[in-house]
């Protein structure tokens, strides 16, 4: 009979544990250059112990030696790709430079509140208590900047109330227009029922569709249209250009969007001539006048690492100074708390913001590095894209990089994702060097399906109007290239690009218009 007993094994396993830091690590890796500096302006609020490295600042910690890398150290590295790389310091020994750095404390806004006289230069108490209470004693500059000044651009919305309130005497027909602006988008357009809106104020409709009208003269012209054709009416009935064949024209826009030049030809009762200088009237407008307003304005995209040609013909690539965040520990401020630390919970808090600041300063100084190694091998890896240009990029998948620097493939993932690279050729996504392979008919090296949607594009673009090429045509003149590719294949990559039919654009071709 078998008796239960307590009893001692030893057992040994590994387990992966993700600690917050190690999470932090992977999050910066794939956040943008925008996003870590915001990500490391949140970190300066929070964290005392960190400062930021102003390039030419001088040093925090002019007597004793930092124990932590700061992330701008690392990626001043040139490497350069022919042959064995070499890493050239571009700093030098600048880095070790270090000369007396001002204290952290302003002295124009301290005072000893406890009378000391001492500190006050014989004052006393009166004038620390004036200093610091606010506002400027000296007149050499203006307290307000040139971005004080500024002010931001009107949106539609009170561009259109400023006109409601101009035109519209009557309180009533004042507060429907109001109310009709309210329910225009952003493109300028109404689609809400305004007979709900004459529901809901309790007004006739006659009375809001009257309201409505005199809004639509308002700037700019074709604004709070409900559809497109009375958009267009509108703007031409601005320029008085809105006469009966142009009306009719307008009737029948889906001809128009057709190409079918006959049609409307019989149908305004104009000739071919006139019908052009009508599509080109129709053409100069502006079917969303509202986005003229309130546009959203565009980000330029900033690299996050450059590469030029060296002058022995070999690649230099190096990150961009001006993305990366330059932060580090404050050991000087370290070293005056710890002086200061009275109880448990005190110290328990250095400790862990020193912990912080640490695992920020690191991460960073990772990150930079990894970029920079897998923007090497892609340039190495692509190197007759950046000679030759896009007809000569490789087939690539993340594997052959992870593979070659010996890293994952998530990690490679997450390096390409939101970065860009400054090329002679412009600037690039590291994603776009990632792109799947199309096999060679004759059984050669493989083609890269971006260099293969180039190549249809150029064919396209260079075909005559009498000689539209078919989606079967270009599968036989790419085969005679050497690139074996499916009818449906060449379809979709042509549908990816916007690329009408051969249909459509014999039609758009041999148009008068």
């Amino acid at each position: 009979m078998n008796r239960l007993a307590p009893r001692l094994d030893l057992r040994q396993t590994q387990q992966l544990v993700m600690t917050p830091q190690l999470q932090q690590a992977i999050k910066l890796l794939q956040l943008s250059n925008l996003e870590v500096a915001q990500f490391v302006e949140e970190e300066l609020a929070q964290n005392p112990l960190l400062e930021r490295d102003e390039p030419g600042a001088e040093s925090a910690a002019p007597d004793m030696e930092r124990p932590q890398l700061a992330a701008s150290d690392v990626p001043t590295d040139e490497r350069h790709l022919n042959g064995e790389d070499r890493i050239v310091d571009a700093i030098g020994g600048a880095a070790s430079t270090t000369t007396e750095a001002p204290l952290d404390v302003d002295y124009d806004n301290s005072y000893a509140r406890g009378g000391d006289e001492s500190a006050t230069g014989g004052e006393g108490e009166f004038l620390g208590e004036w200093k610091g209470t606010g506002g400027r004693s000296d007149f050499e500059d203006s307290e307000f900047g040139l971005e004080q000044t500024l002010q931001r651009p009107k949106s539609l919305r009170e561009h259109l109330l400023d006109q409601v309130g101009v035109d519209f005497a009557d309180p009533v027909d004042r507060v429907i227009a109001a109310r009709l602006v309210d329910l225009m988008e952003d493109s300028g357009y109404i689609s809400s029922d305004i007979g709900e809106l004459a529901e809901k104020l309790d007004i006739d409709l006659p009375r809001v569709e009257t309201v409505l009208k005199r809004c639509q003269k308002f700037d700019p012209p074709g604004i709070m249209a409900r559809t497109l054709k009375e958009c267009l009416s509108l703007q031409l009935a601005e320029r008085n250009r809105l006469d009966p064949a142009m009306a009719t024209l307008l009737d029948h826009l889906d001809l128009l969007a057709k190409r079918d030049a006959g049609a409307l030809c019989r149908l305004c009762g104009v000739d071919a001539e006139d019908l052009t200088d009508m599509v080109a009237e129709i053409r100069s407008l502006d079917p969303k006048p509202g986005l003229a307003f309130d546009g959203a304005e565009a980000q330029p995209v900033v690299p996050d690492v450059l590469m030029r040609l060296a002058p022995d013909k070999s690649w230099i690539v190096e990150l961009n100074q001006d993305t990366l965040p330059r932060v580090l520990v404050n050991t000087r401020y370290l070293a005056r708390v710890n002086v200061g630390q009275r109880t448990k919970s005190d110290k328990e808090f250095i400790a862990e913001r020193l912990h912080s600041a640490n695992w920020l300063v690191k991460s960073l100084h990772q990150r930079a590095q990894t970029i920079l190694k897998v923007s090497i091998e892609i340039v190495r890896q692509q190197d007759a894209f950046f000679r030759n240009g896009v007809r000569h990029l490789k087939p690539l998948v993340l594997r052959d990089i992870a593979e070659a620097i010996d890293m994952h493939e998530s990690t490679v993932s997450r390096v390409t994702t939101n970065k860009f690279i400054a090329t002679p050729h412009g600037i690039f996504e590291l994603k776009y060097f990632f792109t799947s392979a199309i096999p060679a008919s004759g059984g050669g090296e493989a083609h890269s399906a971006e260099a293969v949607r180039h190549r249809i594009k150029s064919l396209i673009d260079a075909e005559k109007p009498d000689e539209i090429l078919s989606d079967d045509r270009i599968v036989e003149m790419l085969k005679a290239d050497g690139i074996d590719i499916a009818r449906r294949t060449v379809a979709k990559y042509r549908e990816a690009m916007s690329i009408a039919s051969s249909v459509q654009r014999r039609r758009e071709k041999t148009s008068a218009f």
